[in-house]
C-alpha cells in the first residue's frame, strides 16, 4: 500500500545493526483505531527483506559472539532493557494505546508486565547449573546434560498485544544466546520497532536483533519457509498457525505455536451466594469478556452459568455491559477504546448476526455506538454485547469471535458444566467460580485448558508457562518451559581413559 505524504517514513527494517527502507521502497499508513486515520508511516518489507535480515541474524550467531558470551552479561543487557522499559513507560504506554487501540492504562500495564519478563528471564539464566550430569556407571566417564542456544530464531506476533507477544519471545530468546529476526503484526508494528532500538541502546550487539515490518502473506511466510532459520514462534490464529507449520515442515525446524481459544468461565451458584461474591463473579466475567474489547486470545468469552442464578447474573451483567464508556484509550475516563481495525469490527459483526439468526437473545450491545467528541466518527467503535440462550452448534459459541461479544450457556449439574467447557477444539484457559473448595479443584483439574483459574480471570506469572492443549497450539511461553523453547539439548560423553574396543578383527 502506499504510504501518506503527510507523515515522515520511518525506516523500520533493521539488520546488521542499521535501520533501513525496504528494498522495494513500499511503506504502509498505520492507523489509529480511535478514528480510522494515519498517524505513522512505516516500511513495507517483503521476502528480500525478511532475507537479508536472516543473514544478518545467521552471521552474528555463526561469527559472532552472542552465544558464547557469559550468562551474566546477558542477564545484565535484559536488566538494561528492563530499565530502559521503565524510563520509557509513558511514551511506549501512549504508542501501545494508539497503535492497537487499547487504554492508555492498559498500555502502561503491558509496559510494567514486559519490564517484568526481561528481569524474570535475567534471573532464571543466572540462576540455573550449568549442566546435569548423568551417571555413566564408570568413574573413567564424565557424562552431562548441556542446553545450548537453537540458533536464528523467526519470531512472529499478533496485533492485540504488540509489545508483550514480543516480549515473551525476545527476552528467552536472546536469555538462551539465540539471535532472531521479528515480524510484528503489519497493522501494530510501532511499539516492537521502540523495542527493538532499546536493545541497541542496551548495547546488544549487531545483527543479534533484526526486524521486519511488512505482511504475513510475504515476510511471514519466508520466515516460516527460510532453510537457516532454525526455530519459528508464531501467535496468532489457527488458519494462520498451520500456515506456518506446514511452510516450516519441509525444512523440519522446531515450532512454536501460541493460537486461538474459545476460553470457558463457569460459574456455580455457590459462588453467587453472598452479595460479595455474587458482585465479584459478575464484575470478573465483564473483565474476562470485554478488557481490550474482547480482543484478547485468553478472553472469557464463553459464560457457563448454573442454570438457577442465570436470570439474576445476566441481567446484572448486561446492565454493567451497557455502563462502559467507550472512547479513544488516551482520553481520561474511557474504559474500553475501539476494535483494531474496521476488518476486525465486520468480522464481530457478522458473528453477532448468525448467533441472533440462530436464536441467541440479545441482552445488551449488538451495534455500533453513537458518534460522540471522545467517539469520532471514524473510529472503530463496538458495543460490548451480550448474547442469551446460546447454545453449542452456533458459531459464535464455538469459533473464536476476537471481538467485545459474550455468549451464555447453562448448566444443571457438575458433570454437565465441564462437559460445556471442554466442547471445544482450542484449550487455551478457562476459569471456575465456586465456594466449594473441593469442587474446584476437581473442576480444574477435568478441565482440558493450559491454564485453570479458580475465583478469578485473566492473571499471569512470569514464573508459570502459558500454552494450550488441541487447536490452541504446541508451544510454551514464559516460565522454565518458555526458555526452553529457545535451547536444543546435547548430551556430551566424555571418556577420561579411552581404550581399543575390539569389535573388528584388524
Amino acid at each position: 500500500m502506499a504510504g501518506s505524504t503527510e507523515h515522515q517514513v520511518q525506516q523500520t527494517i533493521y539488520a546488521h545493526g542499521q535501520w533501513l527502507n525496504a528494498a522495494s521502497g513500499a511503506t504502509r499508513e498505520i492507523l489509529d483505531p480511535a478514528d480510522g486515520r494515519a498517524f505513522a508511516v512505516v516500511s513495507e518489507g517483503d521476502e528480500k527483506d525478511a532475507d537479508l535480515a536472516v543473514a544478518a541474524a545467521r552471521r552474528a550467531f555463526d561469527e559472532g559472539g552472542w552465544a558464547g558470551t557469559p550468562v551474566a552479561e546477558r542477564a545484565a543487557l535484559l536488566r538494561r532493557v528492563a530499565d530502559l522499559l521503565v524510563r520509557d513507560r509513558e511514551e511506549l504506554g501512549l504508542l501501545e494505546s494508539r497503535d492497537a487501540g487499547k487504554t492508555v492504562e492498559e498500555g502502561r500495564v503491558d509496559v510494567d508486565c514486559v519490564a517484568d519478563a526481561f528481569r524474570y528471564f535475567a534471573d532464571l539464566v543466572t540462576g540455573e547449573a550449568p549442566g546435569r550430569v548423568v551417571d555413566a556407571g564408570s568413574p573413567e566417564v564424565h557424562s552431562v546434560v548441556v542446553h545450548e542456544p537453537v540458533g536464528v530464531c523467526a519470531m512472529i506476533t499478533p496485533w492485540n498485544y504488540p509489545l508483550l507477544q514480543a516480549s515473551w519471545k525476545i527476552a528467552p530468546a536472546l536469555a538462551a544466546g539465540n539471535t532472531f529476526v521479528i515480524k510484528p503484526s503489519e497493522i501494530t508494528p510501532l511499539t516492537t520497532v521502540a523495542l527493538v532500538a532499546l536493545l541497541t541502546e542496551a548495547g546488544l550487539p549487531a545483527g543479534v536483533a533484526n526486524i521486519v515490518t511488512g505482511p504475513g502473506h510475504t515476510v511471514g511466510a519466508r520466515l516460516a519457509e527460510h532453510p537457516d532459520v532454525d526455530l519459528i514462534s508464531f501467535t496468532g490464529g489457527l488458519v494462520s498457525g498451520v500456515k506456518v507449520a506446514q511452510a516450516a515442515a519441509p525444512t523440519v525446524k522446531k515450532t512454536a505455536l501460541e493460537l486461538g481459544g474459545k476460553n470457558p468461565n463457569v460459574v456455580f451458584a455457590d459462588a453467587c451466594a453472598t452479595a460479595d461474591g455474587f458482585d465479584t463473579a459478575v464484575d470478573q466475567a465483564l473483565n474476562a469478556a470485554f478488557i481490550h474489547s474482547g480482543q484478547v486470545c485468553s478472553a472469557g468469552g464463553r459464560l457457563i452459568v448454573e442454570e438457577s442464578v442465570r436470570d439474576r447474573f445476566v441481567t446484572e451483567l448486561a446492565r454493567r455491559a451497557e455502563k462502559i464508556r467507550l472512547g479513544r484509550g488516551t482520553e481520561d475516563g474511557v474504559e474500553c477504546g475501539p476494535m483494531v481495525s474496521e476488518q476486525q469490527r465486520a468480522r464481530t459483526e457478522s458473528y453477532v448476526a448468525s448467533a441472533l439468526a440462530e436464536g441467541a437473545v440479545l441482552r445488551c450491545g449488538g451495534k455500533r455506538p453513537e458518534p460522540s467528541p471522545e467517539r469520532p466518527a471514524g473510529g472503530y467503535f463496538y458495543e460490548p454485547t451480550v448474547l442469551d440462550h446460546c447454545h453449542r452448534e452456533m458459531q459464535a459459541v464455538r469459533e473464536e469471535v476476537f471481538g467485545p461479544v459474550l455468549t451464555v450457556e447453562t448448566f444443571r449439574t457438575e458433570d454437565e458444566a465441564v462437559a460445556l467447557a471442554n466442547d471445544t477444539e482450542y484449550g487455551l484457559a478457562g476459569a471456575v467460580w465456586t465456594a466449594d473448595a473441593g469442587r474446584a479443584r476437581r473442576v480444574a483439574g477435568r478441565l482440558r485448558h493450559g491454564t485453570v483459574w479458580i475465583n478469578d480471570f485473566h492473571p499471569y506469572l512470569p514464573q508459570a508457562e502459558w500454552g494450550g492443549f488441541g487447536k490452541s497450539g504446541n508451544g510454551r511461553e514464559l516460565g522454565p518451559a518458555g526458555l526452553a523453547e529457545y535451547r536444543e539439548t546435547k548430551h556430551v560423553y566424555q571418556n577420561l581413559a579411552p581404550k581399543p574396543v575390539r569389535w573388528f578383527a584388524g
